[in-house]
């Protein structure tokens, strides 16, 4: 699975998930790019779980159509 560390998100996690493939907003030069389209890019590039710390997402964001997985 791929999956998307968004800013801070704790990088130690990764070590739990060394089945996967995991990078960060920050691995790609996206650190500065706005929720809405962090996920349009994640998406874009076939993240299938974006992993963050932001407990407001769900309300700033319309999540229904989309095919990734937020956690």
């Amino acid at each position: 699975m791929r999956i998307l560390f968004d800013q801070g998100t704790p990088f130690p996690l990764r070590r739990a998930l060394n089945d996967h493939v995991v990078a960060t907003a920050y691995e790609l030069g996206w650190s500065t790019v706005t929720n809405g389209d962090l996920i349009r890019l994640a998406e874009q590039e076939g993240y299938e779980l974006l992993i963050t710390t932001d407990t407001n997402l769900r309300y700033q964001q319309n999540l229904q159509s989309r095919s990734i997985a937020i956690l």
